[in-house]
């Protein structure tokens, strides 16, 4: 793998493409700095190394141009406390004064370029935009995993103009090892945990797991196209009909590998979609007309926490129920306690997806698993085996 732990940066411009697309409140202050904090390890090892550092990322949605909700100038402050260094900025990320600013950077010094989707050629994959960010700079790390998955102007196009100048940062290196430890390496038992509102998002991922697991676990919304396609009754609960088949297809998949399918044998069903609504728990295939199941119930928490315990490698990417509501938060929260201590026991879990991210976040378990990854649908494209396009163009 090419990291920039085997390069001399002495001396070297090093454009970083970084993922700081963080949540900002109405002030415009960072609530979450978690995709910052990843980052710094790269950023400190260049400079040590007498790299001048330009950064870029993309920060949000922007539709015409230039906001300033959407802006990176918001993230300075927070920047050069972490890097403990007064960050530089650029009101644009090509053009007259990123070119000056960056010609200027010394050695050990930092520049953030402004959003790199003020320009629509960024998400184009335009090439005359990457060769312009590319004159800036003498070497190219990766370091946004966030967006491997993207054929953009700055996460693949760019390295072209970098063929024997380009490398992954940490948090690249770091994740596809988490990802190949799990999927290439991982130790039997392998239990992979799926949940989530919808099967359509997580079919091809089943697909791709099915000959590399031992146990499979699906909870959340998904269950029910599960439940309804073993002909059990699933009341108001969410259910994608045009999946049963699928879902059949998945179970019978299972049986021939020999892989352990487990389906929640109970849930916590409401007759309304809203934290107060009545609640009361049942078995999951007898789900009466006007209630619906909003979380896994007790007996089913407890078969996967037996299953996970017993787990050498653990793969988590989804909630069990709607865990943002309080009262349909205890078989998520059940399942990450339960890999916690699988992971204190010696297994290697990994944790991805924006909600499952989110959870173990809500409960402060981030520490108490092997490793949470940065990019969601990064991580779930590479676990269906696609070929990431930020990837390929580093490693070609």
């Amino acid at each position: 793998m090419k990291t920039i732990d085997n390069y001399n940066f002495k001396g070297k411009k090093v454009i970083v493409r970084v993922d700081f697309n963080v949540p900002l409140n109405d002030q415009f202050k960072i609530t979450d700095d978690t995709r910052i904090r990843a980052a710094i390890p790269t950023i400190q090892k260049l400079r040590s190394e007498g790299a001048a550092v330009i950064l870029m990322s993309h920060l949000g949605r922007p539709k015409n141009g230039p906001e300033d909700k959407f802006s990176l100038k918001h993230l300075v402050k927070t920047l050069s406390e972490k890097l403990d260094t007064a960050v530089q900025f650029a009101d644009d990320c090509i053009g007259d004064e990123a070119s000056k600013k960056a010609a200027a950077l010394k050695a050990g010094e930092v520049l953030l370029l402004e959003n790199l989707r003020f320009y629509k050629e960024e998400t184009k994959g335009d090439e005359a935009f990457a060769k312009k960010l590319a004159e800036l700079a003498d070497v190219y790390v990766n370091d946004a995993f966030g967006t491997a998955h993207r054929a953009h102007a700055s996460t693949a196009i760019i390295a072209k103009f970098f063929p024997n100048d380009k490398m992954f940062g940490y948090v690249m290196g770091n994740e596809l090892r988490s990802i190949n430890k799990v999927l290439k390496e991982g130790e039997k038992p392998f239990t992979a945990i799926l949940g989530g509102a919808k099967v359509s998002g997580k079919i091809e991922i089943i697909n791709n797991l099915l000959d590399k697991v031992d146990n499979l676990i699906i909870g959340g919304g998904m269950m029910f196209t599960f439940i309804k396609a073993k002909g059990g009754k699933t009341g108001n609960s969410l259910v994608e009909d045009d999946l049963i088949e699928t879902a059949k297809d998945a179970m019978l998949k299972a049986e021939q590998l020999g892989v352990n399918l487990y389906i929640p044998e109970d849930a916590v069903i409401a007759d309304k979609f809203d934290n107060e609504a009545n609640q009361k728990c049942r078995p999951s295939n007898d789900i009466p007309d006007g209630w619906m199941g909003l979380d896994i119930g007790v007996e089913a928490s407890e078969t996967f926490r037996k299953v996970i315990e017993g787990s050498a490698t653990i793969l988590w990417n989804g909630p069990m129920g709607v865990f943002e509501m309080d009262n349909f938060a205890e078989g998520t929260l059940d399942v990450a306690k339960a890999i916690a201590r699988a992971t204190e026991k010696g297994a290697y879990s990994l944790v991805g997806g924006g909600d499952s991210v989110a959870a173990i976040n809500k409960y402060h378990l981030q520490d108490k698993v092997s490793y949470v990854s940065t990019g969601g649908g990064a991580m779930l494209e590479y676990i269906e085996g696609k070929t990431l396009p930020g990837v390929a163009a580093i490693e070609k």
